[in-house]
């Protein structure tokens, strides 16, 4: 793997992920809302919501004009709020669909193209999609959705794809659930390691943290 593109890159998870990468050797184009946090762990950053399908190909554009073809792409964004079904409104659902799911979706068709022969697909799911707690129907809708559509865009474009299902993890969405974070939760370093490990060794499918 030489050339990377992380989607999302600006979350806990996303800046782990870019940092890993980089210090393993891959040039990395980030692509994030907020990419003034990225410049310091890549020289190759990118403006753009994930749920903006303008957004998303004015991005893939220029990572494509940025560095050759990739070898890995990656999904890590995400939003995730806790809203019991009576309570939430359409534009909460639709909000947390979009940037769980509906991005997946425009990110990996934009860069399609983009993709060495052999490149890799990651997908960052969550094991929210086997618990379905209370308060998350809409976030593991979206997220068991997501391992649909990583499947089946498997099978369509004969990539090897690997969704990562880890748990707790200690990043800024625990602030946003009225949760207590769990005292084992994943460093997002751990879980950037062990997901490039994973990378390394060939793994596909479903991996569960």
């Amino acid at each position: 793997m030489k050339n990377a593109i992380l989607w999302g890159a600006a979350g806990g998870i996303g800046k782990a992920l870019t940092q890993k990468l980089v210090d393993e050797g891959l040039a990395v184009v980030a692509v994030s809302r907020r990419p003034s946090e990225m410049k310091a762990l890549t020289p190759h950053v990118i403006a753009a919501d994930v749920t903006q399908p303008s957004q998303v190909a004015a991005a893939a554009r220029m990572a494509g004009e940025m560095l050759p073809a990739f070898d890995l792409f990656l999904y890590t964004a995400g939003d995730i709020a806790s809203l019991k079904v009576a309570e939430m409104t359409p534009a909460d659902w639709n909000r947390l669909l979009a940037a769980n799911l509906t991005g997946a979706f425009l990110t990996a068709q934009a860069s399609l193209p983009l993709l060495a022969p052999d490149a890799r697909l990651v997908f960052l799911g969550a094991v929210h999609e086997r618990l379905r707690l209370p308060g998350l129907s809409a976030y593991a809708a979206a997220k068991a959705g997501l391992e649909a559509f990583a499947e089946a865009l498997r099978k369509e474009t004969r990539r090897p794809a690997l969704v990562v299902r880890p748990g707790a993890v200690d990043t800024p969405f625990w602030h946003k659930v009225p949760f207590s974070m769990p005292k084992n939760a994943l460093a997002p370093q751990a879980l950037a390691e062990t997901i490039f490990s994973a990378l390394t060794e060939g793994k596909t499918g479903l991996l569960d943290l």
